[in-house]
């Protein structure tokens, strides 16, 4: 079943890579639209940021149908971290003021006190707050432990750039450290506690959780040791350990997909798992299947079965053939607005697959 199924996934990389021409046109013209609409929702001077302090990244201006007129600790991380990647690698270094301003407001949103509790009493897992930088007490899915995860891991990112340019070693040690070192250690005292997923819907464990929680930890450890902050290491460690053996507890080896949590009663074929292989990609982990690679066997086993499960679903998939792509969702059986195909879901496919290419063509 395993070798059918890479068959299928290997013709699919080979069309997208016989594509490469005409992909490559769109992302030249899809970027600089996609970026303009990124940095337009953060605050305070994007265009749609009206009413955010500096460094906060709205969800959505919308206030109604759905009023997502909010600042999400997960969601702020991940538009970060493409941030500080396009700055660090080069590709923008205009960006870092708003870095700058992003990690003073996410220093500012660990200390505000929440309905999850203080800075010290389980306030760092609260999944969002007002834009302007006060708690949200409403009713909501909490706690959700991926965002200090992922903050952890945007700031990292710009740590290691501020060292590796010999310029901001005090920057890092006495600014950047205490934030990451706060939400690393939640990390480390927390991971094995019930969380919503990224979905806010289902509280149990979250295969994307455990995984952003693994990547943190071996990071913030590699950077601990840098610093000369040697006395959390040894635990970040042994904590990353345990996550990366949970974490292979997710596999479910007589269906060849990943269930994206543990509890919630459904089938677990979720693009949950298909946003985790592209947010822990490393190039250098080559085909690594225990931390769920790209184009690892059990990552890409994942992907089509995924894939697969929405082939009968939506209208818009009706006689393609079965080789062919799919528009896809989050989970087979939403029905958040009546479930339908979701751009990110879609995407996050595609991503996938590119990224098990760019390894393929570094391994050769």
């Amino acid at each position: 079943m395993r070798l059918s199924v890479l068959v299928s996934l290997v013709a699919l990389a080979v069309g997208a890579c016989a594509q490469s021409s005409s992909a490559d046109a769109y992302v030249a013209s899809e970027s600089p639209i996609a970026k303009a609409g990124l940095i337009a929702n953060i605050g305070p001077s994007g265009l749609k940021s009206s009413g955010a302090k500096a460094g906060i990244v709205i969800a959505s201006p919308s206030t109604s149908n759905p009023d997502y007129l909010y600042t999400w600790t997960r969601d702020s991380s991940l538009v970060f971290k493409t941030v500080i990647d396009q700055f660090t690698t080069g590709e923008d270094t205009t960006l870092r003021g708003l870095i700058d301003d992003f990690t003073t407001a996410e220093a500012t949103l660990q200390q505000t006190s929440n309905p999850s509790g203080s800075v010290s009493t389980g306030g760092l897992g609260e999944p969002k707050f007002n834009i302007d930088e006060t708690a949200f007490t409403g009713a909501w899915g909490r706690p959700q432990r991926d965002g200090p995860a992922l903050r952890a891991t945007a700031i990292i990112t710009y740590a290691n750039w501020l060292l590796a340019n010999g310029n901001g070693t005090s920057y890092v040690q006495n600014t950047l450290w205490p934030i990451i070192e706060l939400d690393l250690n939640y990390v480390e005292s927390n991971w094995n506690q019930s969380t919503f997923d990224l979905w806010e819907e289902v509280n149990s464990s979250s295969f994307f959780t455990t995984a952003v929680q693994h990547r943190a930890l071996r990071e913030g450890a590699a950077l601990a040791t840098a610093i000369g902050q040697t006395s959390v290491v040894s635990g970040y460690t042994t904590q990353a350990d345990n996550l990366l053996c949970f974490l292979q507890s997710y596999w479910n080896s007589g269906s060849g997909y990943v269930t994206a949590n543990t509890g919630g009663g459904r089938s677990g074929k979720d693009a949950n798992t298909i946003l985790t292989s592209i947010h822990t990609f490393d190039v250098e982990a080559g085909c690594d299947a225990l931390t769920f690679q790209p184009c690892s066997d059990k990552a890409l086993s994942n992907l089509k079965v995924y894939v697969d499960s929405f082939r009968s679903i939506y209208g818009v998939n009706s006689g393609v053939a079965s080789t062919a792509a799919v528009a896809t969702g989050r989970y087979p059986e939403d029905s958040y607005y009546n479930g339908n195909p979701w751009y990110l879901a879609v995407f996050a496919v595609a991503e996938q697959l590119y990224d098990a290419l760019i390894t393929w063509d570094q391994l050769g």
